[in-house]
């Protein structure tokens, strides 16, 4: 019997960072700097909640209605603008099921989080990379792929992987020099880590643009990846839309609790930043030492350069990982010669920091 015929699929599958060392010998703890995580876990008010005894037996609210309403008190916007998803990449997913044809164009920074362009191409459009400069997104070289067949805009502010950003006043200048009936989608998975005065989150740029859709996640500083959920925001129009598209049970009961929960603990997430802050400068520092270069701090990770190191990027990831420890590669990104290390707590950043000299000193 003859298979039916599936489209054909032409573009490489997400390849997420790896959670295992195969080749590791001896049995030790695994140390996964690679995905950017939280590097405290979760709030002890969602342990509390996994710890209750919760029904299993009944479908949980298909509206999440009381974490678009918990969401709307935190961050000051409109809960009828809010959607929920298993995670904010089911949302990118379904933006581009929403928006997207055959021969639809859509315009990504060349190294970007990989789901943009993957679900763009499962719809069927034309992605098209933006070059950036020295690893920093360029509006003006956004503005130059722009052409009739142009349907949306993504970007992540923070960038992942290279962990830069863009001012406030560029973004607001992207969206002056686009087109007014192309979509700009801005993730701001990683706004929370953020201290620069001249950087704005999407949602506080642009909450009440027609035509921007903010992106936002529980995976990386409320600590809740596994449970997959984050959610996004944007006009009325489109998110009636979205949901009248969405599966009707995407996001579990368990999930939409324990984010309940995640968003009142501000006294948690304000330890997570200081945490962050705290050991990006010392990693920074540590790694300069062995001209190991990295961006600016921004959000939970650094994206290390190696192209004045005495060791390779493969060369020293092989080295790391003989000890236990995983960091992310970048050769999926396209980016040569470069590893993407996520800040961890204060054990696993310990020990980077020791193996880190160990590494060196026979070097």
């Amino acid at each position: 019997m003859k298979l039916t015929k599936f489209k054909e699929l032409k573009f490489k599958s997400y390849k997420p960072g790896k959670y295992e060392i195969p080749s590791l010998k001896e049995k030790r703890k695994i140390i996964k700097l690679s995905a950017n995580e939280s590097a405290l876990g979760a709030s002890p008010k969602v342990k509390a909640i996994l710890r209750n005894n919760i029904s299993t037996s009944k479908y949980p609210d298909y509206t999440s209605k009381l974490l678009r309403k918990q969401i709307s008190t935190k961050f000051k916007c409109d809960s009828n603008k809010v959607i929920c998803g298993s995670g904010s990449d089911e949302i990118i997913q379904m933006l581009c099921q929403l928006f997207l044809a055959k021969g639809d164009h859509v315009i990504v920074p060349e190294f970007s989080f990989l789901m943009y362009r993957i679900y763009a191409s499962i719809s069927g459009a034309k992605v098209l990379f933006s070059k950036e400069k020295n690893y920093k997104i360029s509006v003006d070289n956004i503005i130059k792929k722009v052409n009739k067949k142009t349907k949306i805009v993504f970007l992540a502010n923070p960038n992942n992987p290279t962990g830069t950003y863009l001012y406030k006043n560029e973004l607001i200048s992207l969206r002056k020099r686009l087109r007014k009936d192309i979509l700009l989608v801005i993730d701001d998975a990683y706004y929370e880590y953020m201290k620069d005065q001249n950087y704005a989150s999407g949602l506080k740029i642009f909450k009440n643009s027609k035509n921007v859709f903010i992106l936002r996640t529980f995976s990386k500083i409320y600590g809740l990846a596994a449970l997959r959920i984050g959610w996004g925001y944007g006009d009325k129009k489109i998110i009636d839309a979205l949901n009248f598209i969405k599966p009707p049970f995407n996001v579990n009961e368990i999930a939409q609790l324990c984010a309940i929960e995640a968003l009142k603990d501000n006294k948690f997430i304000n330890k997570s930043i200081k945490h962050n802050l705290y050991w990006s400068k010392k990693i920074k520092k540590n790694l300069e030492q062995f001209d190991i270069y990295s961006n600016k701090i921004s959000a939970n990770f650094l994206l290390l350069s190696f192209n004045h190191c005495k060791l390779s990027a493969v060369a020293f990831e092989k080295k790391l990982e003989k000890r236990g420890i995983i960091l992310r590669e970048m050769n999926s990104y396209g980016i040569d010669n470069h590893l993407r290390l996520t800040i961890g707590n204060n054990s696993e950043n310990q020990l980077f920091l020791s193996e880190l000299k160990k590494i060196f000193k026979n070097v």
